[in-house]
């Protein structure tokens, strides 16, 4: 007779702290403690004086770490003045506020507040993407394998709504909502990491299938435009961002042996995207071996003194042995 009420607190106790959970092995969330150090990064490690990269001038960069197991894994980024937000691809969320001195500041850590799935596996909670309205607060997120959108509070406060997009229903399970933007004009852009457009007549190379939302995706009913977005040959698109000029920044990645990342930044002028369009636009900047390199999922754009500056961060995988959370930051001189 005691075990089983022994079971039974047990469970009742687990239900306490983790609402929602289905009994299957959870994902570690943020804890409540803000821990956060931070390490600067050269460009280059060979040449540390080195600080252009194509169209590209190196402002800075740090290597982030925290004591909390649950740090890292970040796929998206905002900043809005010096504030800054990062979004894990499992439901983790950090905000911190930093200035040229390079020491954040205001540390809070969270966990969002709901998500596709009622588990905490991380098919349940595989945020890939992330937009900010900067007048609002408000946040939409994007998740793979659900093919969905969901839109939050300010703050991930709470969650106030969500879609599955007819024209997101069949990308891949692994390679969906990878980039989210939020266009100043009121658009949404969505951008699959994988899911193959319409073949194109160029030899060995498939277009990613792209969408333009007129509105909220959560709110506007009407249908999306279609188009592809042709990556350079071997990269998947990781994210994107508008700048302030209404250009819009495709981050784009790439995986080869021995276990090495790079990346290519492509501008697109917003005025080639339209229904059946394919779009290339233009590459300005690689960032590979000798220069500092690693798995950049997540851009943003700010405006500083009159210039476009750059936010990369990278996704460590929760493999801190082999990958980093880097937050680079670079002044765009195209």
């Amino acid at each position: 007779m005691r075990r089983p009420l022994t079971l039974l607190l047990v469970a009742a106790t687990v239900l306490a702290i983790a609402p929602g959970w289905t009994g299957e092995v959870r994902l570690p969330l943020l804890g409540r403690s803000a821990n956060l150090s931070v390490a600067q990064v050269p460009l280059d490690a060979d040449d540390p004086s080195r600080t252009t990269v194509g169209e590209l001038t190196f402002m800075g960069g740090v290597h982030l770490t925290s004591r909390d197991p649950a740090f890292g894994g970040y796929s998206s980024l905002a900043v809005t003045g010096d504030r800054f937000i990062l979004l894990s691809d499992g439901g983790n969320a950090i905000s911190f506020r930093m200035g040229a001195d390079w020491r954040p500041a205001d540390i809070g850590f969270r966990n969002l507040p709901g998500g596709p799935g009622e588990g905490w596996q991380k098919a349940d909670r595989d945020s890939e993407s992330m937009a900010i309205d900067p007048r609002t607060g408000t946040i939409w997120a994007g998740f793979e394998g659900a093919n969905a959108i969901w839109r939050y509070a300010a703050g991930f406060a709470r969650a106030e709504g969500h879609v599955a997009p007819g024209a997101m229903k069949r990308w891949d399970v692994n390679g969906g909502a990878e980039s989210l933007v939020r266009m100043r004009d009121g658009r949404f852009l969505v951008i699959s990491e994988t899911t193959r457009g319409p073949r194109v007549p160029v030899p060995l190379r498939r277009g990613r299938q792209a969408l333009i939302f007129a509105g909220d995706p959560v709110a506007d009913g009407r249908p999306a435009v279609r188009f592809t977005y042709m990556p350079p040959n071997g990269y998947d698109p990781a994210d994107a961002t508008e700048l302030p000029d209404g250009r819009l920044l495709v981050l784009n990645r790439a995986f080869g042996l021995p276990f090495v990342f790079t990346n290519i930044l492509v501008l697109i002028d917003p005025r080639e995207i339209r229904e059946g369009a394919t779009v290339t636009g233009r590459a300005i900047a690689t960032l590979e071996p000798p220069l500092i390199h690693d798995n950049f999922e997540g851009v943003a754009a700010t405006r500083e003194s009159g210039a476009t500056m750059l936010w990369l961060v990278s996704d460590d995988n929760e493999a801190a042995l082999l990958e980093r959370t880097l937050l680079l930051k670079f002044r765009l001189d195209a």
